[in-house]
């Protein structure tokens, strides 16, 4: 096949290329969503809804007040026989304040065995879904680094109520897409050996979280 033959092969197929998409109907600008008209639930159905999918995760939630935030963290770290636990440098302190323990503060030259020494973790989180059962972290200072809720074997996490969106959609449009996220969905586990649940691999084994619902 010649040059010549080729260039006109090549024409006549984006020739007809062209042709089809002028010919092919134009997309709506705007996309119809009625079907997702009402994304929103009263407090109690947002929390009971969360609260299922938690548990249905393996992970052990703790609903509480902003008086009673504490004593619940400390009751939680208690059960776990936690000693010295891990906090980002933003995490209200407060939190911590029945804690008989140890605190470590992160900072960005913690090497990672030093995390993995810690008995657990307690961060803050940004936004939760509650139809998914999934916690969304963005690095914030309450949240601290990656590494810090991954590491440790134990993170307690505290979930504000108001924080808690329905749909993924609406937990999404919270977020700020510069910022380094992470999505929790319980313990860290998987089925990849011999179809049997293992769990601890990627991240913690165990996961607690605090509600807050009056916060």
């Amino acid at each position: 096949m010649t040059a010549t033959t080729r260039d006109g092969a090549r024409e006549a197929v984006l020739g007809r290329v062209r042709d089809a998409l002028t010919l092919a109907p134009k997309p709506e600008s705007v996309v119809e969503r009625s079907y997702r008209t009402d994304r929103t639930l009263p407090d109690e159905q947002r929390l009971e809804l969360l609260v299922d999918r938690l548990v249905d995760y393996k992970a052990q939630v703790h609903p509480c007040t902003a008086d009673t935030t504490a004593v619940t963290i400390a009751r939680v770290l208690a059960e776990r026989g936690v000693r010295t636990v891990g906090v980002p440098a933003g995490l209200d302190r407060s939190w911590l304040a029945d804690f008989d323990g140890t605190v470590q503060e992160d900072t960005p030259d913690l090497p990672a065995p030093r995390l993995d020494a810690l008995d657990g973790v307690v961060t803050s989180s940004a936004v939760s879904c509650a139809e998914t059962g999934t916690i969304f972290l963005d690095g914030s200072p309450d949240q601290g680094r990656r590494a810090l809720s991954l590491v440790p074997d134990l993170h307690v996490c505290v979930v504000d109520l108001s924080t808690v969106e329905v749909g993924v959609p609406e937990a999404l449009a919270r977020l700020v897409p510069e910022r380094p996220t992470t999505l929790i969905s319980g313990p860290s586990a998987t089925s990849d050996i011999e179809l049997e649940r293992v769990e601890g691999v990627h991240g913690p084994r165990t996961l607690d979280v605090v509600v807050r619902t009056d916060a």
